[in-house]
């Protein structure tokens, strides 16, 4: 019981790192808090510091949803304490501790708690994502689409209840936080990833 409590903290602390705010940090770019469309995720710190920096920050946001999914797994831990891991993480990134419960959007961490469950699920969520991002080159529609169907993909590939409520759960979370994007959407006014003139 105290192993599995302290996953589920250490994975919500984790997810309260914000890899964004930490490589603008590093690279002397503006905090992605007050730029752009003021959210700290990949996108918007590409859109602040370029490619190299989105690259980073993706990538970091990715690992903090996998590591302690992967660390679940190698405890053996059941449905219940996977789907507690990964929603725990996944709301870190959403509501960081450390940066004033003001976190991103939560797409690429979702891939990475996606990954860490297993890995066909997170490697079909990615493809849908990529395909979208291919033909309609906006990131918050990429992200919603694969995201919307990412509880169908569980079902598939891991159809424990349990599971599937949490990817549900995460997929809701991550629509509410795409609020604005979904208005912007709606008004024609969303930036596309080719057009950084534009904030979403």
């Amino acid at each position: 019981m105290i192993a599995d409590l302290l996953l589920v903290i250490g994975a919500y602390l984790l997810g309260s790192v914000s890899s964004a705010i930490i490589v603008c940090r590093l690279m002397g770019l503006p905090d992605p808090r007050t730029q752009g469309s003021s959210n700290p995720g990949a996108t918007n710190v590409l859109r602040i510091g370029g490619k190299r920096a989105g690259a980073i920050t993706l990538l970091g946001d990715g690992l903090k949803g996998l590591i302690p999914m992967l660390v679940g797994q190698l405890l053996d831990a059941g449905p219940g304490l996977l789907a507690a891991t990964g929603l725990a993480v996944f709301l870190g990134h959403l509501y960081p501790v450390f940066f004033g419960f003001r976190g991103g959007k939560g797409v690429a961490t979702a891939l990475g708690v996606q990954f860490g469950l297993y890995w066909p699920i997170g490697l079909t969520v990615a493809a849908i994502w990529l395909v979208v991002a291919k033909l309609l080159k906006i990131s918050s529609v990429s992200g919603l689409v694969s995201m919307a169907l990412a509880p169908v993909v569980v079902w598939i590939f891991r159809p424990e209840p349990l599971l599937i409520w949490m990817q549900l759960l995460i997929s809701l979370s991550l629509f509410w936080r795409h609020r604005s994007n979904i208005r912007n959407l709606m008004s024609g006014a969303e930036a596309k990833l080719t057009d950084p003139e534009k904030r979403p």
